[in-house]
């Protein structure tokens, strides 16, 4: 089975009810369904924790459970320095965000097929890897 780079925001679609019920829904049915193959980076995880903490007020206790629940779960990838360079290339040749253009080096590195992201053009192509927005 292919593997799959999940980006935050759909991380935080799933897990905070009330902003978008659509997206919501949506998120946590498409987790749900690829929990095998999912592969996210350990700036996913800051990224989520820092939003969680902020928009939906979780407790401490709460975002540990769910650090540990990601790390129990998926493959989580930690950001070396080859990571770095690689999203500078990407920032150099695509123009992505310094935070996309390192969600998009990992997905590289670890040979994704998919990167589902809301942020970057839905079904653009880089290598073998396909970005899709799953609320297009």
């Amino acid at each position: 089975m292919s593997k799959v780079f999940v980006d935050s925001n759909l991380w935080l679609y799933a897990f905070i009810e009330g902003q978008d019920n659509t997206k919501h829904l949506k998120a946590k049915l498409l987790l749900q369904n690829m929990q095998d193959v999912i592969i996210i980076s350990n700036q996913v995880i800051s990224e989520v924790s820092v939003n969680l903490l902020r928009k939906a007020k979780i407790d401490e206790i709460s975002l540990q459970s769910i650090i540990q629940s990601f790390y129990q779960k998926y493959q989580v990838i930690p950001l070396l320095e080859n990571n770095f360079i690689s999203a500078s290339n990407l920032r150099e040749r695509y123009q992505f965000s310094y935070w996309d253009s390192l969600i998009v080096s990992v997905a590289l590195q670890e040979k994704c097929t998919i990167l589902y992201s809301e942020n970057l053009s839905h079904q653009q192509k880089i290598g073998d890897l396909t970005i899709l927005n799953p609320f297009a």
